[in-house]
């Protein structure tokens, strides 16, 4: 008898492990192993915006054709973009809080604001700070994000005393940390 409840109790504890997720293949299973997807932005118009962003909130969106997206966002759990900032005399400024915001919008031609604070049905991205010491997806690691379609456009919008013209430096589909040159 205590054979068999120590077999039992065996039995039920490695499958505990291998359903909790003690296996070789967690990591594998939640998508670790894509590897990342760099959007070609040279295909993407216009990166910098040509007109000053004179009062707060302007917009610079930009259009992201299907064929510089990924074929299946569902492989990808986050997304980082980054963005280069210019004063009026078209010089670099060093990012910091309280420049600019980027948001990622579904439908170009339906609500492209979406809420005032985070994500909306069609904007499902909404991150302050891009480029500053608080924002996060300008960095390595990028948001976590699960696209319900592929977007179609992302827009900047300059913070009041934030940057000018703002620049689209990189947008990267990938999971876990990702590496910039």
């Amino acid at each position: 008898m205590k054979r068999v409840l120590l077999v039992v109790v065996v039995l039920l504890m490695t499958s505990m492990l291998v359903f909790a997720g003690g296996g070789k293949d967690k990591g594998a299973a939640a998508g670790g192993g894509e590897p990342a997807f760099i959007v070609d932005i040279s295909k993407l118009k216009p990166l910098r915006n040509e007109k000053p962003l004179t009062a707060a909130w302007s917009d610079h969106m930009i259009l992201l054709p299907q064929d510089v997206l990924p074929s299946d966002l569902s492989k990808y759990t986050r997304v980082t973009i980054a963005a280069k900032f210019f004063n009026a005399a078209g010089e670099p400024v060093e990012a910091a809080d309280s420049m600019a915001m980027v948001t990622v919008i579904y439908d170009p031609s339906g609500d492209i604001r979406g809420p005032s604070m985070g994500p909306g049905a069609n904007t499902p991205v909404k991150e302050f700070n891009v480029g500053g010491f608080s924002g996060t997806i300008h960095k390595d690691r990028g948001i976590r994000m699960t696209f319900s379609q592929a977007p179609g456009a992302i827009l900047f919008q300059n913070n009041p005393g934030g940057a000018v013209f703002i620049e689209l430096a990189s947008f990267v589909f990938h999971n876990g940390n990702y590496k910039s040159e």
